[in-house]
């Protein structure tokens, strides 16, 4: 059951608009918190109503992040949107997922701010002093959230800190991506000095200081990435910092490394050991939509589903042979040994039609580690199972990726951390000595399919050109994936934000 009810508030209260420039909006502070704000539960309401843009967030990682990233290589049947993401175009400032991942990021941060205001503005008459504090530090992780995802996708933005005017909006200059890191530094800090250890009850789900933690070190790890030409890294060399969030995590034994990898994905094994932070779905209307996106309409014809593809026909997305060689390499291929995590977490062989005979198609693999269609819900949007952002084995990988980088540990701490991973995958043996950071992100590689890591693991270790690049010419793409270049580690700023006010955003280099 899901015990943290993500209500759609804000937006449908104030007429918030998703389609015109999120900077140019009648401000919701003076619709919401003169009317609104004046008893404990309608505080309530508003910091649960600003969770609500997170609900997006797992939908963009599959197009924006899986779908970027040497996981997956799509085919398609006309000019679908993803299409130049998967290609590297750079004429994608008017590509739906940008916009909209872009929109909703800044439709979350106004969200967060109405009721920050409301809460400086009226809560020391409602609310009691920890309450406001914890509210408070709820919401801060959520602006820090969603500025910290949007700085990945686009580098450097505009700053909003609070309810403005659309004339005041209108004004913002994109900051210094030192700035908005600071920013983003602020929030998570804050909410880590002011959230509990957990959360029980109905308050289940809700982020905790370890989860501001973790995300502070993960922010420490990407500024401490190479300073590129668009973003996100600043060369910061902060490896120990982020070192010590993810030792504090650890030691705090909160968590711990579930010994069977498909059970962290489990419907009925929610809010688990392994995770440090989800966002959480509902069924009936309130579901996720994300687990159904990289699969094949073919694949529902076959299960005699209508209403579960994802509205792009005969489009492919398929895991690539590269990566399918990187599950079964030459070691493994010979003694028969299986990764498990190949077997859960893509489906190789499936029938296509749900006559007799069936006919089965083992030509298009794809990721399907988070669907179950046994307890599927009304539709493809309705997945009632909750995406996981940061769990432990994650904790685990980037402290030793710290530990490689200069940070406490040795390289036998490395090697530890890795074969522990690769044993529950029941591929540890043999196993690996003096792992190298190439072979830790091909690990994470094979660990996180299918959770929107990948491509910004390439990023924040420079890997991005020469692994892509040479993927393109391994997986025969050359003719469909353009060469990727250092200026698409982010996206473009949407043309929408740039025509509102000419001259108040400069492009990212690259893209037109």
């Amino acid at each position: 059951m899901k015990r943290l009810s993500y209500i759609i508030l804000l937006a449908s209260i104030t007429g918030i608009s998703s389609c015109s420039k999120n900077l140019d909006q009648q401000p919701v502070s003076d619709v919401v918190t003169s009317t609104f704000f004046k008893t404990v539960s309608d505080f309530t309401q508003g910091v649960n109503g600003a969770y609500s843009k997170l609900k997006a967030i797992p939908l963009n990682l599959m197009w924006m992040d899986e779908v970027r990233s040497d996981n997956t290589a799509i085919t398609t049947d006309g000019n679908r949107d993803f299409q130049g993401i998967n290609d590297f175009s750079p004429n994608l400032t008017t590509t739906a997922f940008i916009v909209n991942s872009w929109q909703n990021g800044f439709n979350g941060i106004f969200n967060v701010n109405t009721v920050l205001d409301a809460i400086q503005a009226k809560g020391a008459g409602v609310l009691t002093s920890d309450l406001a504090t914890r509210f408070t530090a709820e919401l801060r992780f959520l602006r820090g959230f969603y500025y910290f995802d949007l700085l990945k996708h686009y580098g450097a933005l505009p700053i909003i800190d609070k309810s403005m005017t659309p004339a005041e909006a209108g004004a913002v200059k994109r900051s210094s991506l030192a700035d908005v890191y600071s920013f983003i530094i602020s929030d998570f800090e804050f909410a880590a000095a002011n959230l509990p250890e957990v959360f029980t009850g109905a308050d289940l789900g809700r982020p905790t200081l370890y989860s501001a933690k973790g995300m502070l070190g993960l922010v420490y790890m990407t500024r401490s990435g190479p300073a590129l030409v668009n973003g996100p890294g600043l060369n910061t060399n902060e490896w120990n910092k982020a070192y010590g969030y993810f030792d504090d995590i650890i030691k705090s034994n909160k968590y711990s490394f579930l010994t069977d990898f498909a059970s962290i994905f489990s419907y009925t094994n929610e809010n688990n050991k392994e995770v440090v932070f989800d966002i959480q779905y509902a069924t009936t209307s309130s579901g996720g939509e994300f687990p159904s996106q990289l699969v094949p309409d073919t694949y529902w014809s076959g299960l005699n589903f209508s209403g579960y593809g994802n509205g792009y026909g005969s489009a492919s997305y398929n895991v690539s042979k590269n990566l399918l060689q990187s599950y079964r390499n030459s070691v493994y291929l010979s003694t028969g040994t299986v990764d498990k995590r190949d077997t859960f977490s893509i489906k190789h062989a499936y029938p296509t039609n749900s006559s007799t005979p069936a006919v089965l198609d083992t030509s298009r693999p794809f990721i399907k580690k988070y669907l179950n269609p046994a307890l599927k819900g009304k539709d493809r949007a309705d997945w009632p199972i909750n995406f996981i952002v940061l769990r432990y084995t994650d904790v685990l990988m980037m402290k030793a990726e710290c530990i490689l980088h200069g940070a406490p540990g040795t390289q036998a701490d490395v090697d530890a951390i890795v074969k522990q991973v690769r044993d529950r995958a029941g591929v540890g043996t043999p196993a690996l000595a003096n792992v190298t950071l190439p072979t830790l992100m091909e690990e994470r590689r094979r660990e996180f399919l299918g959770e929107g890591i990948r491509w910004n693991d390439l990023v924040r270790e420079n890997m991005f050109v020469t692994t892509m690049n040479a993927w393109r010419v391994s997986d025969t793409l050359t003719s469909t994936i353009q060469e990727v270049k250092p200026e698409y580690s982010v996206y473009p700023v949407p043309q929408a934000e740039i025509l509102a006010k000419p001259g108040l955003y400069d492009q990212n280099q690259g893209y037109y």
